[in-house]
């Protein structure tokens, strides 16, 4: 019987192709504990069948000749979910239903990745106008709708 002798720098521990498309494609916008979050909620494993950790993302980005996020190179054009729920004075969850409800637009580099927001964005009049809305839904209300609730 023979077997093919892996080469040199070879062995079975190799990470995912998935994994390393998605740390492209993030890695110039988010930080590595970003990306690691991300990666966790894919469900990606390293090549050990471990979960990821900004150490482990950082070591295979220089593995991989793979640049970095600078925060100090953040120009303000796109925004994290917090950094939008910062500006326009709410939490997190808001923001999100925001964006589920379509009012506010917003992009992910994969699914499940963090929510890329620009700045723009958020001076549209209908998130303005769902953010002023405290009681109520994020929701059009269409013109002669009637309450079922009394206003007695």
């Amino acid at each position: 019987m023979r077997v093919a002798k892996p080469r040199s720098g070879e062995h079975g521990c190799r990470t995912p192709d998935e994994a390393l498309a998605v740390i492209r494609s993030m890695a110039s916008k988010w930080t590595d504990e970003h990306i690691a979050a991300s990666l966790n909620r894919m469900g990606i494993q390293t090549g050990q069948g471990k979960t990821w950790n900004a150490h482990r993302v950082s070591s295979l980005r220089r593995v991989h000749d793979i640049r970095a996020y600078l925060s100090a190179h953040k120009d303000g054009q796109w925004l994290t979910m917090s950094e939008a729920a910062a500006q326009l004075g709410v939490n997190n969850h808001r923001v999100r239903s925001l964006i589920k409800a379509g009012f506010l637009a917003a992009t992910q580099v994969v699914p499940r990745a963090p929510f890329q927001i620009q700045a723009s964005a958020l001076l549209d009049l209908r998130v303005i106008d769902a953010v002023a809305r405290t009681g109520a839904p994020c929701q059009e209300v269409a013109e002669g709708q009637m309450s079922i609730f009394s206003t007695t």
